[in-house]
């Protein structure tokens, strides 16, 4: 069965870093655009950050423009999130996605998703 398995959250402070990975399995990896997603608490799900398989295409939430990057290996199955100058507003958990569509930024339609990881940032 296909799981997508999140890695790299944790604590770290205003104006710190952190990477998140995701590492697919039981899918065809290079046939599907990555998506991260996010939910605080008390608050719907959104997107952050999108590839896409087909072209490569990046693209992301204007909240995480320029802070953050998305990337994929598709040798590794593992797409990946480098998130910098964090905010507080940044903490939430966060999800990876897969979706069989480019340019996709809605969550219900993409197809899987993983556990998720919490990313906390203190002021």
């Amino acid at each position: 069965q296909v799981q997508l398995v999140e890695s790299g959250g944790g604590l770290v402070q205003a104006g710190g870093s952190l990477r998140l990975s995701c590492a697919a399995s039981g899918l065809t990896f290079s046939r599907y655009t990555m998506g991260w997603f996010r939910q605080a608490p008390g608050k719907e799900r959104e997107f952050v950050a999108g590839i896409n398989w087909s072209d490569g295409n990046t693209y992301y939430a204007d909240s995480t423009k320029g802070r953050f990057t998305i990337s994929r290996n598709n040798a590794k199955n593992t797409v990946y999130l480098q998130m910098n100058s964090l905010k507080p507003e940044d903490t939430a958990i966060y999800y990876c996605a897969a979706d069989t569509r480019s340019n996709s930024r809605v969550a219900a339609k993409y197809d899987y998703w993983g556990q998720g990881t919490q990313v906390t940032v203190s002021s």
